[in-house]
């Protein structure tokens, strides 16, 4: 590698999708994460990988941690490990033919971790520890639920933390501030103290160094290939300046902490340098006006695989759509929406939906997680191979997801409802994304920092509640229903409501009205249609799906394009005939087809 200089920054991924929005227990702090450290090294089974019966003995007979929480935390490292989509397949085919308990905890068994690898990502769970020296000086707040019954109140807005799992600036402060005790932790027992600390002159391991590429990585220029941090500390120009020995293939201690603070920066792919540098992207589709504010920026033509993200905010009374090959892999922020439907129809590696109202997100399937924060009165649609909804209200998910939702602390009104659309592509981009139909446990929500009066926050939604959404486009693909089906209860509630609509069409049939008599009849159910279209504010939905001729052009055939004007390739058409079918049947039942 040549000379010059080298950045090393933390890893987007690790921050943003491995530390759980929630304090972490007390037993996950440094004091207990050392004595881990050195119970696994002296352990059979525990080292250098640990498995997950090693990892419950340890959680809860050490940690005493409840064993739900302990598979949360290795099922969430297991989710952050780059794994081909055939083995995710084939591990959720695994978990789907046990039968029972017993079954499920020999499959379990047959999983492990990275012990070094692990033992870190324990460690940045502290990244939302609750600090009450920063909150006596109005920087964070121990509950968002004592300040206000609203979780996206003004004043909540003005004086609660932000997001530190999307704050790249957090990360490094993060790193750089706690890189000392990271280290210790991957140091070998016979350089600690027996309190676990190390003593002078401990060296570190290439082995161990390895394990710090979790959360590291760097490059020697900017423009230049991205290496794990210990591909960068062995060769020139920090191999000297790291104090890196090829003869005993390790490191001084103190050495390798000093060249690591003086070579951290701040991620290159992150949040910061996406809105500054990102690349903006206009919408077809939009009402004149309402998209001032709006700013959507992504850095996936740049950024290498995993740190692809898409931001959009403020965007308001807006029908926006994209199945773009830009957005595969990517992850989303969708933060301080109002009042607008945004379908993103592509496989997704995250998506976190942050102080948004009033809003219907529909989604591609996502890899690891989707994260609602501080919402109202949102609905989310996906498949993912995470859930969790923190601080939100009134808000409702229909998920298929092979783990168990996580409802954090500060819900009320929280809706679970079983995954209930589809559109052409679904079945293949769930395979890209190695998600299948089942398990799904979207009925089954883990409640984390909840106390036991708390746990009302939620409900599953009532069958007879239940309506399909229809994706109003096309595109190609073979996926003609929802995958793996509706849940038996919701399919006869669904089919109660097709009795319906098909005894009122056969009592208009054998009414024999005249042509005058079925005109007005016609008009009066298409004047109560639209009127429960205004009532419910989805008017404007409608509206937006219509296309739209620019002066000059024929009609665009696409919802969306990027700021050099252009439709994408693949681009979602609206399809006219299949709206108007779906008004027209719903003007015999609005409700089933939920257009809304």
């Amino acid at each position: 590698m040549e000379s010059g200089s080298v950045c090393i920054w933390p890893r987007m991924g690790p921050f943003l999708l491995g530390a759980l929005q929630v304090a972490p227990p007390s037993k996950l702090g440094l004091h207990y994460l050392r004595k881990m450290a050195l119970y696994v090294r002296t352990r059979d089974g525990c080292f250098p990988i640990l498995s997950w019966p090693m990892w419950r003995h340890i959680a809860c007979g050490k940690l005493q941690l409840t064993e739900d929480l302990a598979w949360l935390y290795f099922e969430t490292f297991d989710l952050l490990t780059s794994r081909p989509p055939e083995e995710r397949l084939g591990w959720a085919e695994a978990l789907s033919q046990c039968s029972d308990s017993k079954q499920l905890e020999h499959q379990r068994s047959k999983l492990f971790v990275d012990t070094l690898k692990f033992l870190l990502f324990l460690y940045i769970q502290q990244l939302n520890r609750v600090s009450l020296r920063t909150s006596l000086i109005g920087e964070e707040w121990p509950s968002p639920r004592t300040r206000s019954p609203s979780p996206c109140s003004e004043r909540e807005s003005k004086n609660s933390s932000r997001n530190k799992n999307w704050d790249d600036h957090a990360h490094l402060s993060f790193v750089y501030s706690h890189l000392g005790d990271l280290l210790e932790l991957l140091v070998e027992p016979g350089q600690l103290s027996s309190s676990g600390q190390a003593i002078r002159g401990s060296q570190v391991s290439l082995e161990a160094v390895q394990g710090l590429s979790l959360l590291l990585e760097g490059s020697a220029n900017p423009v230049k290939a991205i290496h794990p941090v210990h591909k960068l500390l062995t060769k020139a120009p920090l191999q000297a300046q790291a104090g890196y020995s090829k003869l005993s293939r390790s490191f001084p201690l103190q050495q390798l902490l000093t060249c690591l603070r003086q070579n951290l920066t701040v991620n290159p792919f992150g949040i910061t340098a996406c809105l500054h540098s990102g690349k903006k992207l206009t919408w077809a589709q939009q009402v004149e006006g309402s998209m001032k504010r709006a700013k959507i920026v992504r850095n996936t033509h740049m950024a290498p695989a995993g740190s692809g993200m898409l931001l959009m905010s403020q965007v308001f009374q807006q029908t926006l759509a994209k199945d773009s090959d830009k957005l595969t892999g990517a992850n989303i922020r969708i933060h301080r929406c109002s009042h607008a439907f945004i379908y993103l129809l592509s496989p997704l590696r995250s998506v976190s939906v942050d102080k948004c109202r009033n809003c219907t997100l529909v989604l591609g399937p996502v890899e690891t997680s989707v994260h609602i924060h501080c919402c109202e009165d949102v609905r989310v649609v996906c498949v993912a191979g995470r859930v969790s909804i923190g601080a939100s209200s009134r808000c409702t998910v229909h998920t298929l997801t092979p783990t168990r939702p996580l409802l954090l602390p500060g819900n009320t009104g929280i809706t679970l409802g079983p995954f209930h659309t589809h559109y052409p592509n679904l079945e293949d981009h769930m395979g890209s994304a190695g998600l299948a139909v089942v398990p799904n446990l979207w009925d089954q929500p883990l409640l984390l920092g909840v106390d036991d009066s708390s746990t009302g926050c939620y409900r599953l939604l009532p069958p007879a509640e239940f309506s399909a959404l229809v994706v109003p486009f096309t595109m190609e693909g073979d996926t003609c229903e929802v995958p793996g089906g509706l849940p038996p209860v919701y399919q006869a509630a669904l089919a109660q409501k097709e009795k319906r609509i098909r005894n009122m069409q056969r009592i208009v049939s054998d009414s024999q009205l005249n042509e005058e008599q079925q005109s007005q009849f016609q008009e009066l159910v298409t004047q109560h249609f639209l009127d429960w279209l205004r009532d419910r504010g989805h008017i404007q939905e409608l509206s937006n799906l219509a296309p739209q001729t620019q002066p000059g052009q024929g009609p665009y055939n696409g919802p969306s394009a990027d700021s050099d004007g252009q439709a994408q390739p693949g681009a979602i058409d609206v399809n006219e005939a299949r709206i108007r079918h779906a008004v027209e049947q719903t003007q015999v039942s609005s409700s089933y087809y939920a257009i809304c």
